[in-house]
């Protein structure tokens, strides 16, 4: 039964009443936030590999994996107005199911924000790179990718993609003021972009090549939908700053659902346009899809401030992906579950430092080594499986614990949650078998580590 106790909800509301860390975000700074998680590789580099599934019918895969995301968002909402503390599900999971489900969550979790971090930032070194050839520079090969990611060539080290993550920890560690100014500025800058790409797209649409609309059948509109589901990866991440929010109970949700709802009006008209701009079977190969339908449409002026919105954009999903990393860890390591370092708030930044410049490293390491399309499926999994949970625990926690107050409540329980977990589920069944055996080798790994270290550490245990 000790791997199933629970943190009782009021000592988690005790801790964030005594928590260190600086209280400074509104409801408009979180939907920044959120917006500033989601808009990125999703839009900017893997629409072109989901057109490669869909075909013109890439705004349907777009639309099926938002209202997946919308039935986990709306428990998500719930809980962070119920239980605002840091650590996102790991949080809510621990006080609801136990804590060695708490723990594997956390561990999928992990998976998600470090890998995502290191996959956008993959993303990132390729739109600046091709930023950089518009002036005619051009950096040494063996530093331009991972080993392995260019076919016929000689690639070492992505310097690019490391170096943006070490940029964004510096910043991360001054402070969360300092970092929400600058992920809003940003974040206004690339939804301005995107307007622009819909204003001047939509002019050189060719009706044509929206047939056939899904020349791979509803298979195929599937397939995109595991791929496009990585583009709405990040709202969850706002539920991470839950104990630097003011009025969390309002704001929270706010947030979540807010962002949510903007990138996908945002998503869904954008992939129409580029797939009516250009043939689907022209994205094979491509790593700026958005980039290319301007060119075609013979808009190159355009082209370049997509560019330019694209690397702002990556480098808001890379700043807010390694912030929630940083509070995933700062949670779980407050818990026991993991060692102190990760929990030590510095006193004049009050910010956890060291925590920050460990895991700002660690995946700016993997983003130089590991190539894009390895890490994309493997967040996938790792999102999905969370997004299962925390549905699980919204119908777990509202029968075992009516009495708790409830900012924001998920309408028709347990029908929603239920439909969540069953679209999670489905689009879990999308992705490539090495997805899942890399799956359960990381969950193994996960469970050792809980073994041999968390379970006797834990604070509940002592």
């Amino acid at each position: 039964m000790s791997l199933l106790r629970k943190k009782d909800v009021s000592v988690m509301m005790d801790m964030k009443q005594h928590s260190k860390l600086a209280r400074h975000l509104s409801g408009f700074d979180l939907i920044l936030l959120g917006i500033g998680a989601i808009i990125g590789t999703g839009i900017f580099v893997l629409t072109g590999t989901g057109a490669l599934y869909a075909g013109p019918a890439l705004p349907i895969s777009f639309i099926i994996s938002a209202i997946v995301c919308a039935l986990a968002a709306l428990c998500y909402a719930e809980f962070s107005s119920m239980i605002p503390v840091s650590g996102s599900v790991y949080t809510y999971t621990y006080a609801t199911i136990g804590e060695v489900v708490a723990w594997i969550i956390g561990w999928c979790l992990i998976l998600e924000y470090g890998l995502a971090s290191s996959a956008v930032a993959t993303g990132w070194s390729g739109y600046f790179q091709s930023l950089l050839a518009g002036f005619g520079l051009h950096l040494p090969t063996a530093l331009t990718a991972a080993p392995g990611a260019v076919p016929g060539s000689e690639t070492f080290f992505n310097l690019p993609a490391f170096l943006i993550l070490m940029v964004i920890t510096l910043l991360l560690s001054l402070g969360i003021k300092e970092t929400k100014r600058v992920n809003n500025i940003m974040v206004l800058v690339k939804v301005a972009v995107v307007v622009l790409f819909i204003v001047v797209g939509i002019w050189y649409i060719e009706p044509g090549n929206y047939k056939p609309f899904a020349p791979f059948g509803m298979s195929g509109v599937l397939q995109a939908s595991a791929i496009a589901f990585f583009a709405y990866l990040g709202f969850d991440a706002v539920t991470s700053a839950a104990e630097e929010v003011k009025n969390p109970g309002r704001n929270l949700p706010i947030g979540i659902l807010g962002s949510l709802a903007i990138v996908t009006v945002l998503y869904v008209v954008v992939s129409a346009i580029m797939v009516g701009i250009v043939p689907f079977k022209q994205f094979e190969g491509v790593d700026s899809p958005v980039s290319l339908a301007l060119k075609v449409a013979g808009q190159d002026w355009v082209a370049g401030f997509v560019d330019l919105g694209a690397i702002v954009g990556m480098t808001t999903v890379i700043l807010v992906m390694t912030f929630g990393l940083v509070r995933l860890l700062f949670a779980m390591s407050r818990d026991g579950l993991l060692p102190k370092v990760f929990s030590d708030v510095n006193e004049k930044s009050h910010t956890p430092v060291k925590a920050t410049w460990i895991l700002g490293t660690t995946a700016g390491l993997i983003a130089g080594f590991v190539p894009l399309g390895t890490l994309a499926e493997l967040i996938n999994i790792g999102t999905l499986a969370a997004f299962s949970l925390i549905s699980i625990a919204v119908i777990v926690l509202r029968r075992t614990r009516p009495d708790l107050k409830r900012a924001f409540k998920v309408p028709f329980v347990p029908v929603l949650p239920i439909l969540s977990v069953l679209a999670c589920i489905m689009l879990m069944f999308n992705l490539q078998p090495f997805t899942w055996i890399a799956f359960f080798v990381w969950t193994a790994i996960g469970l050792l580590l809980y073994f041999g270290y968390g379970r006797k550490r834990s604070k509940l245990h002592q």
